[in-house]
């Protein structure tokens, strides 16, 4: 049987080699979204900072959760009440999941894209990057946004009052459209494989 030649030693040729080398030109764009995680880091301790305020009865940092919650009523908020705390919190949440989101796309897409993080044996591994490849990580990907789509749309509805009808349906409807993309992907993926390819990797 002839012996394969080992791929650590295998010349390509210039073309090829070329090809292949572009991948690193996606660096740029995960290293851009390391630092849009940096923004959203920044983002949740200036909302956190300003809750912890306005519970100490601060109503400069007051106005500004409202403000950034766009929460309205006809009676003047001069405390925190029930629905600001929940919508605050919602919204931290919410980006506590946009940055979990964040980090699947830099993770996992550098480890398919670019190259190998090599991170076997390392304590802190996530244990999805095991068995990640471009179909695990659009199922993921899919799934997430679902989350955040769920936030969103719980945030809405808690403040209904400030929103039309016509906002309401809509953000519903594109809630459903998430929900149904997101099953169409996992059973396409089925279908193809990629399931019993992730679990056998």
């Amino acid at each position: 049987m002839a012996q394969l030649p080992d791929p650590t030693t295998v010349r390509m040729r210039p073309l090829p080699n070329l090809i292949f080398a572009s991948r690193w030109l996606q660096l740029p764009l995960y290293l851009g979204l390391i630092l849009a995680q940096c923004v959203y880091v920044f983002h949740f301790w200036v909302e956190l900072v300003h809750l912890i305020e306005a519970v100490f009865g601060n109503d400069v940092a007051l106005q500004k959760l409202i403000s950034s919650i766009g929460y309205k009523t006809d009676v003047p908020v001069t405390s925190l009440n029930e629905t600001v705390i929940m919508l605050v919190v919602l919204a931290l949440i919410d980006v506590v999941m946009i940055s979990n989101l964040l980090i699947m796309v830099i993770v996992g897409g550098y480890e398919t894209f670019v190259s190998r993080l090599r991170l076997e044996g390392h304590p802190d591994q996530p244990e999805w990057l095991n068995h990640v490849n471009a179909s695990v990580l659009k199922v993921k990907l899919a799934t997430a946004i679902i989350g955040i789509s769920s936030i969103h749309l719980l945030k809405t509805f808690i403040n209904a009052a400030n929103y039309t009808d016509k906002v309401l349906m809509w953000q519903t409807l594109i809630h459903i459209a998430f929900l149904f993309s997101a099953l169409a992907i996992a059973a396409a993926d089925r279908v193809m494989g990629g399931g019993h390819g992730a679990r056998d990797h």
